[in-house]
């Protein structure tokens, strides 16, 4: 606490709660990791006639009594009462559905402001809710806003600086558990809502934990069901009869409803399929476009004036291999980094991810993941950077962690230059094509495997259909602007330092160095010359630049002289497996911590070794 007025945004997912966020800070936030934990909150401040309240923007749940590292969270964080006041957003469209965690919700008596968003969709179908009732009922303010329009906002400022009460409504629980809360509260000391919680999960001292467990086969001998079961069972018909009390359902002519073209197989599946392929066409074309226009800029305006200056040894070598990389991640961060952002941002803001998310969901499975998976799988093919930024839309640590090592396996825009410009070129289209048969049948064997072994439970997806909208232009260009920030100040300074480091081995000999100690090796195990594996190592820089070391280590462009066509393979097949580049590092390590990402960095080595040794011993 920092003596400012601190406020905490919660609710279920897709509700509007992080539009809302957006509006109240205008986008000046702060994204970092909770301690302890890998979920990200978004912070962030807001000055309203001269005084400045704390925002927190907590991750979307749909319960509190889940064992999933969001719920544990946001559980936590009410429990110690960290924030001063809960604004709880629900979407008008789905009342009964959100007041089930609100009701959650009350039991910490923490002074809460009530946002009911979406009124504007809940009166095209016909739905009418009487604020001052249902405001009457919870015992806090309720403000009705458009956050899609930003209608309202300053509204709900006012209200949590009016020292919101505490809410008031209370879940008439069945009275076997109404007493086993009674006892628990009054033997040691914790509040009703730490009592139900007892019940519904035994947890804390060891004392209470027995105590909770005994209370509760208790109550499942009466009546044949658990504890969770029966206030789960309480809070949903609460919830039912509540939202029927202050609704009011006008008829309305039926409308053409979209949903009945998108989540089914047919035609949902082609559609999302010819989506993504729009995705990544336009990724491409696009990105390769400007990618070109960036690094010619900076050979015109950048290289050839620094190479003018005929600068000492170390200076040059250092000096060059920095304005080498900060082309490198131009090209990456504008062009490919950015128009994604803005294509997805499009996409979470008309609605249709999670259409996609349903209809991936059965073939996710098998990855020990659900629908929401392929979206990082599928940005892969454009950049890993962003593909591993997008993880986070996952649910639990253990998806995550699962997405974040198959992304790194796919073949990127700069791994398909690789394929192309190697395989393609000089072996032809028919041997480029059977690389990316095996790199996909290694991400799915390794995705199967990691269903099995990753650490953690796999929990059942609830997926809310956010309504179809048309996304605002100015929203999705800040969203964009934003994530494309935390690649900048996360990728880009790695990126630079390893350049400095490379420019100064480059210089002192130690490149030509490691490549005559590499060279028995690499020739024994792969088949390749010292000059080809010190090649893939630049690939760590960005991958396509081992292609281009390669032609400059060689002292041709024409490859096809100098190597034979199985080791032009072979170098292809090993660099597109080998460790990804730093900028992906860097993102892992920021992602699903430091040592996943050394094990990820490990895995695909030996990966690409071992596959590009079986190649030489099956083709020679």
């Amino acid at each position: 606490m920092t003596g400012r007025l601190s406020c905490a945004l919660i609710g279920n997912p897709s509700v509007g709660k992080s539009l809302i966020f957006n509006h109240l800070t205008g986008l000046g936030v702060e994204v970092s990791n909770y301690p302890g934990t890998t979920v990200d909150l978004m912070r962030g401040n807001v000055c309203f006639q001269r005084e400045i309240i704390e925002l927190v923007d907590l991750p979307g749940i749909y319960s509190l009594e889940g064992e999933s590292e969001e719920e544990t969270l946001v559980r936590g964080i009410l429990n110690r009462k960290e924030v001063d006041i809960l604004i709880a957003v629900l979407d008008a469209t789905h009342l009964e559905r959100n007041l089930y965690l609100l009701l959650q919700v009350a039991e910490y008596k923490i002074p809460m402001v009530v946002v009911l968003n979406m009124v504007d969709e809940a009166e095209k179908f016909g739905i009418e809710i009487n604020y001052d009732l249902l405001s009457e009922r919870i015992g806090s303010p309720v403000i009705p806003t458009v956050a899609s329009e930003g209608k309202n906002m300053e509204a709900i400022i006012d209200a949590a600086r009016a020292n919101p009460a505490i809410p008031s409504i209370s879940v008439p629980y069945d009275h076997h558990v109404e007493a086993a809360a009674r006892s628990l509260s009054k033997i040691y000391g914790i509040e009703r809502s730490s009592s139900l919680q007892a019940l519904v999960r035994p947890e804390g001292s060891d004392d209470l934990a027995d105590s909770a467990q005994g209370l509760g086969s208790e109550i499942e001998k009466r009546h044949n069901m658990t504890p969770h079961q029966i206030i789960a069972t309480n809070r949903h018909n609460f919830s039912r009869a509540l939202a029927e009390e202050v609704t009011e359902l006008h008829s309305r002519p039926p409308r053409f409803d979209l949903d009945t073209i998108l989540t089914r197989s047919f035609p949902g599946i082609p559609i999302l399929i010819a989506i993504i392929i729009g995705i990544l066409l336009l990724v491409f074309t696009a990105g390769a476009f400007f990618e070109e226009l960036i690094v010619t800029l900076i050979d015109t305006y950048a290289i050839e004036p620094f190479l003018a200056l005929d600068l000492p040894g170390l200076a040059s070598a250092v000096g060059l291999s920095l304005i080498i990389a900060i082309q490198a991640g131009m090209g990456i961060a504008f062009p490919y980094v950015f128009i994604f952002y803005l294509v997805i941002s499009i996409i979470e803001d008309s609605g249709y991810l999670t259409r996609a998310a349903f209809l991936a969901d059965r073939s996710m499975h098998r990855f020990g993941m659900h629908g929401q998976g392929i979206i990082p799988m599928v940005l892969g093919f454009g950049c890993s950077v962003p593909a591993l930024m997008s993880v986070r839309l996952l649910a639990t640590r253990r998806e995550r962690i699962i997405a974040s090592i198959l992304v790194t396996m796919i073949p990127c825009s700069a791994r398909t230059v690789v394929i192309s410009g190697i395989v393609a070129s000089f072996i032809g289209l028919a041997a480029a094509f059977s690389v990316y048969a095996i790199v996909f049948l290694l991400v799915f064997a390794t995705g199967i495997v990691l269903s099995k072994v990753t650490p953690g439970q796999q929990f059942g997806m609830i997926l809310e259909m956010s309504a179809l909208r048309v996304p605002r232009p100015d929203m999705v260009v800040k969203k964009a602007w934003m994530r494309l920030s935390e690649f900048l100040f996360i990728a880009m300074p790695l990126l630079l330092i390893s350049s400095v480091f490379l420019g100064i081995f480059e210089y002192i000999g130690l490149v030509s160095a490691f490549q005559d100690i590499i060279t028995p090796y690499s020739e024994s195990v792969l088949g390749l010359p010292g000059f080809a594996a010190t090649a893939l190592l630049f690939g760590i820089l960005r991958k396509e630049m081992a292609f281009e070391t390669l032609a400059v280590l060689a002292g041709t462009a024409d490859l096809g002289s100098v190597l034979s066509n199985l080791q032009l393979y072979i170098f292809a097949v090993v660099c597109v497996l080998f460790i990804p580049c730093i900028s992906t590092i860097a993102v892992l390590i920021r992602e699903i911590g430091k040592k996943w990402a050394i094990l990820v960095s490990l895995y695909t080595v030996a990966l690409g070794i071992i596959v590009g040794a079986l190649l030489k011993i099956g083709m020679t």
